[in-house]
């Protein structure tokens, strides 16, 4: 089972009432591989200043802000045209991460270990960690693992989870290209660009009440879950 944690200190908190100086509104070329941690500073210099970033992920182009910022929260929807009924999931760097934000029994431990990361968002019951504006009526939080060093190094150097969505209208097709996101959403202080992206969003899978339940087939082979 998973041990539960407490957040500390991160990034956004020791830089609080800080102003940040930063460039942002830009189409910044990353290296989808090694990426470069001043490129990676600069993303995160956006998300604590309560900026929108899109970035790539093991499958489709995302965009988010910071889990603990309510502001940037609505800045999220208001810019993806999202009902605020249509709960939004958040992307953590490990298994020890998820530790903090969500109530894991040992079978379900077992599954999420063989599959994170990994291209599957898990649904899960949430701690006292997770704010309740990302929580759904059942104290559920939709959490994923991204197996992509782009956004390993984004959750790495920021120290706390991303709110994550896909960087493309709702129920659109996914988009790959970033040159169309950062055309298409001219709100984003800064799109990642680390070449084309996919086609399949992540998997989902609730675990939330024991037994899992396969909510939406996407990049992830969900035959364990059957």
């Amino acid at each position: 089972m998973f041990a539960r944690g407490r957040h500390n200190d991160t990034v956004c908190g020791r830089w609080a009432g800080v102003i940040m100086a930063a460039p942002f509104d830009m189409l910044l070329e990353i290296n989808p591989n090694t990426p470069e941690p001043r490129k990676i500073q600069q993303a995160v210099d956006a998300l604590c200043a309560g900026e929108l970033v899109a970035y790539p992920t093991d499958t489709v182009y995302g965009m988010g802000c910071d889990l603990f910022n309510k502001k940037a929260l609505d800045k999220l929807y208001q810019l993806k045209g999202l009902s605020r009924s249509r709960l939004l999931s958040f992307m953590c760097q490990n298994l020890t991460d998820v530790s903090r934000y969500a109530m894991v029994d040992d079978r379900a431990f077992r599954l999420i270990k063989r599959h994170l990361p990994g291209p599957f968002c898990f649904i899960l019951n949430a701690t006292r960690e997770v704010p309740r504006v990302v929580q759904s009526s059942r104290k559920t939080v939709g959490i994923r693992v991204p197996a992509h060093p782009v956004t390993q190094a984004l959750l790495e150097q920021l120290g706390h989870p991303i709110i994550n969505t896909t960087a493309c209208r709702p129920d659109a097709v996914p988009n790959l290209d970033p040159f169309e996101i950062d055309d298409e959403f001219a709100g984003l202080a800064l799109v990642l660009d680390a070449g084309p992206g996919g086609l399949l969003p992540s998997s989902v899978v609730d675990l939330s009440k024991g037994d899992a339940i396969v909510i939406r087939e996407g990049a992830g082979d969900v035959q364990d879950f059957r």
